[in-house]
């Protein structure tokens, strides 16, 4: 069973596959097993490797509480352990927060982070009145409704039923990562670090709107923007084969210019 150090703190995760490498980073209700038909459809191009977070799958799970600041150093660790380089992150909503800050503590071993329907907790003042704005419209959703379509959880009862139960694995709560968002890097760590950014979004995302995941694209210089057309907040789960084609289009041509040695 594969296991990384972070701090004393012992990470789950799975590789799989061999190629360029992509690591997937889940958000509130996830965990590594969440990305099941990531794994499926990408593994014969590119290594695909899976997290649990802390507090998350089969991570370990024994601490009182949990701070979402440690969220990136449980990246970090894999990354470390598997001596990655030119890995791409793709965070999930709020585990996009994670990503972007191990990319960059990591900048040697991460080529790109792909933010998946999150702005990465970046330290914006517009952007963060354009969050805020998104946010309290989304909560007068029920939660299942700002993550799949209503259509999806009519069609698809049983996958919806299993999306609920994902998060019945979890011991941490979407409450314990909220801090990611302190202290976030502005755009210029960003730039600064060298490593790509890519906004991927969903046109039928209830919880941040296109017009705002736009507007990071056009703030952030040199970052790259994919809409995905009818897709929800839970796009990996709900039309994973066009996920699954945005990100394997990404891999492929993402790549961060590294300076010689």
């Amino acid at each position: 069973m594969p296991i990384a150090d972070s701090d004393g703190t012992s990470i789950y995760y799975e590789r799989h596959g061999s190629g360029p490498a992509i690591l997937f980073v889940h958000g509130s209700g996830g965990h590594h097993a969440a990305w099941w038909q990531q794994v499926a459809a990408l593994r014969e191009e590119f290594t695909v490797v899976t997290v649990d977070l802390r507090g998350f799958g089969k991570s370990d799970s024994s601490m009182p509480e949990f701070d979402g600041q440690d969220f990136p150093g449980d990246v970090v660790a894999v990354l470390d352990q598997e001596d990655l380089t030119d890995a791409m992150l793709v965070g999930q909503s709020i585990g996009s927060v994670a990503a972007l800050r191990a990319g960059l503590l990591r900048p040697e071993r991460v080529g790109s982070v792909v933010l998946g329907h999150s702005l990465g907790g970046i330290s914006h003042p517009e952007l963060k009145e354009l969050a805020a704005a998104d946010r309290a419209e989304a909560v007068k959703l029920p939660v299942i409704d700002r993550l799949l379509t209503k259509g999806f959880q009519q069609e698809r009862a049983d996958l919806t039923f299993l999306f609920q139960q994902m998060g019945t694995f979890n011991v941490a709560r979407m409450q314990d990562l909220r801090n990611l968002d302190t202290d976030g890097p502005s755009l210029d760590d960003i730039r600064d670090s060298g490593v790509k950014v890519a906004f991927l979004a969903g046109e039928k995302d209830a919880v941040l709107s296109v017009k705002t995941v736009t507007r990071a694209h056009e703030l952030l210089a040199g970052s790259h923007l994919e809409i995905v057309p009818d897709a929800p907040h839970s796009m990996y789960w709900e039309t994973p084969v066009k996920y699954n084609a945005a990100v394997a289009h990404l891999r492929r041509t993402l790549t961060a210019p590294k300076e010689a040695a």
